[in-house]
């Protein structure tokens, strides 16, 4: 059974950068992909970045491109989300998930098998 656990979540200044971390339990597989997702207060849950677990893939939402690095380090199976520049429109709780059956990096939550508890994150402007 796979576990997610996110940490890093804070409230700061716009402009500020955070790192998000996601330490996973259990076995996944270089198939498998990690996605973060960030749900808005009143919004539905939403696709932010996303990564192959075993590969260099990546996919980034068109609002964070340049802005959100996602990485991984398998050997410590953990996984990253660097966001810079922060914006007071990144509010939201953030959700680290895995697709353990993925035969490529899916943007859909429907895909995401495993989910963290989430983290919240607070930009003031």
């Amino acid at each position: 059974q796979v576990r997610l656990v996110e940490s890093g979540g804070d409230s700061v200044q716009a402009g500020d950068s955070l790192t998000l971390s996601c330490a996973v339990s259990g076995d996944i597989l270089s198939t498998s992909s990690m996605g973060w997702f960030r749900q808005a207060q009143g919004k539905e849950r939403e696709f932010v970045a996303g990564i192959r677990w075993g590969g260099a893939d990546t996919a980034y939402q068109d609002s964070v491109k340049g802005r959100f690095t996602v990485t991984r380090d398998i050997a410590e199976n953990m996984g990253y989300l660097q966001m810079n520049s922060l914006k007071p429109e990144d509010t939201a709780v953030y959700y680290c998930a895995v697709d353990l059956t993925a035969s490529r990096l899916f943007t859909a939550t429907s895909f995401y098998n495993e989910w963290g508890q989430g983290t919240q994150v607070t930009v003031s402007s």
